[in-house]
């Protein structure tokens, strides 16, 4: 059962790795099998008209600035649900529930109005604001079951020593919810990285677009470049490859706490 999932995960990317080294009309042809002949100039030429150099760039500057910004809310959060017990708290823990259950979708034509009133369109700052916004919820649960599972008594034992509210957390609870912390940064980034329905509507500028939108670039008319697409699609999911092959323990056992606290 397991080699059938992994079969089932692997073979598309083995066919976007294929499609990648043939031309257009191969394609049409063998949309499945192996290439005749490696065309590796597809690779140039979709980084090339893709605008891909200054997509990774804007993108990183989205992907850090998300992480930074879901860490810091969703940080601060967490840890008055956790460990200081602010008034409503049911109400405001089954409110986060609600909220992520909620389509994004609904979110785009009041953001994009609020958006033109304060002149956060076509900007990256706006378009970090709306990741931070729609990660929050989410990493807010997630990290609160990691610090409820830290004992009360290290609170008390720093309080003792003389220590006020923003040591506590930042020196002894922060440290000790590390893997909380990374795993949200990986699923915020993750989801910052790949983002394409807010970058397109909220930004203008196609100098200012991620590196996901690249795949509008490979159209003539009515036609696809479908070569150039595959192309870029390798392009892209390579450092996510690399980046998962990294993480992957960390990121795991953090999921799996996040799982067995709370």
């Amino acid at each position: 059962m397991l080699t059938l999932l992994g079969l089932f995960a692997i073979l598309p990317v083995l066919v976007l790795l294929f499609n990648s080294l043939k031309t257009s009309l191969e394609i049409g042809t063998n949309p499945l099998g192996l290439p005749t002949s490696a065309d590796f100039s597809n690779f140039a030429e979709a980084w090339r008209r893709g605008n891909m150099a200054r997509g990774f760039a804007n993108t990183a500057f989205l992907v850090v600035g998300t992480i930074l910004g879901t860490w810091l809310m969703a940080g601060t959060a967490a840890y008055s649900l956790a460990r200081l017990n602010p008034p409503a708290k049911r109400w405001i823990e089954n409110y986060l529930f609600v909220i992520i259950s909620l389509p994004v979708q609904m979110f785009i034509v009041p953001l994009f109005f609020l958006w033109v009133k304060l002149g956060l369109i076509d900007t990256l700052i706006g378009l970090v604001i709306i990741y931070v916004a729609l990660n929050t919820p989410f990493s807010v649960l997630l990290l609160r079951t990691f610090l409820v599972g830290i004992p009360k008594e290290l609170d008390e034992a720093a309080r003792l020593d003389g220590a006020n509210e923003w040591q506590i957390a930042t020196r002894v609870i922060m440290p000790l919810s590390w893997p909380g912390f990374l795993t949200v940064g990986l699923v915020a980034g993750l989801g910052a990285y790949s983002e394409l329905l807010f970058a397109v509507t909220f930004l203008i500028d196609v100098e200012k677009m991620p590196v996901a939108t690249a795949f509008l670039q490979f159209s003539t008319g009515y036609s696809q470049l479908y070569n150039l697409v595959n192309a870029a699609g390798v392009i892209i999911v390579i450092p996510l490859i690399v980046l998962f092959l990294f993480m992957q323990r960390r990121f795991i056992a953090g999921l799996a706490a996040s799982g067995t606290k709370g």
